[in-house]
């Protein structure tokens, strides 16, 4: 049996208090530096920096794309609280025997908001921006129709914040300019 040999280790872990020393001491060195070349500010498009306590800027591709996951992940709390919660009549829509046309229907409206998912970070501006402006208006409208049939007060909730979500996207496409 051989003995375990004795390794030393150096933490290189920063706390709070020394990060926030460090930053300073840079803006200091920015500071002195935009002092010495006369006080003008210089723009550098390829290169930005962003502190350890600033706020990065988020790609509205990516906000819109995440926009599309909490609202399908919302639709499917809905689905699942409703199988648990016993909500649901297995082979029912709404005391009616769906066809399979029907099922068809359902399945391509709910794989509209997945395909969003992708299509939020990939479709060029114009045609993004118009499609997550008039996608969950769609959605909206489905869904604010369908928010009285629903029995349980946990799924009207879970539709308004669904609801919620659509709006958010729409106000977020709105704003969008190239």
């Amino acid at each position: 049996m051989t003995k375990p040999s004795k390794v030393t280790t150096r933490d290189n872990s920063l706390n709070k208090k020394e990060m926030e020393e460090m930053v300073k001491e840079k803006d200091k060195r920015e500071a002195e530096k935009e002092k010495k070349e006369g006080g003008e500010e210089k723009m550098n498009s390829e290169k930005k920096t962003v502190t350890i306590l600033e706020d990065a800027k988020i790609n509205i591709k990516i906000k819109l794309s995440g926009l599309w996951v909490a609202t399908m992940l919302t639709y499917l709390l809905g689905d699942v609280m409703r199988i648990f919660a016993g909500d649901f009549k297995a082979g029912e829509i709404g005391g009616m025997q769906p066809t399979q046309v029907m099922w068809l229907g359902i399945a391509i409206l709910f794989v509209i908001p997945i395909v969003m998912i992708f299509l939020s970070l990939t479709l060029k501006y114009p045609v993004n921006r118009w499609a997550n402006i008039i996608v969950p208006i769609i959605f909206f409208g489905i869904n604010l129709i369908g928010l009285p049939g629903y029995p349980s007060a946990y799924d009207k909730f879970l539709c308004i914040v669904g609801l919620g979500f659509n709006v958010l996207t729409v106000w977020y496409a709105w704003k969008w300019v190239a």
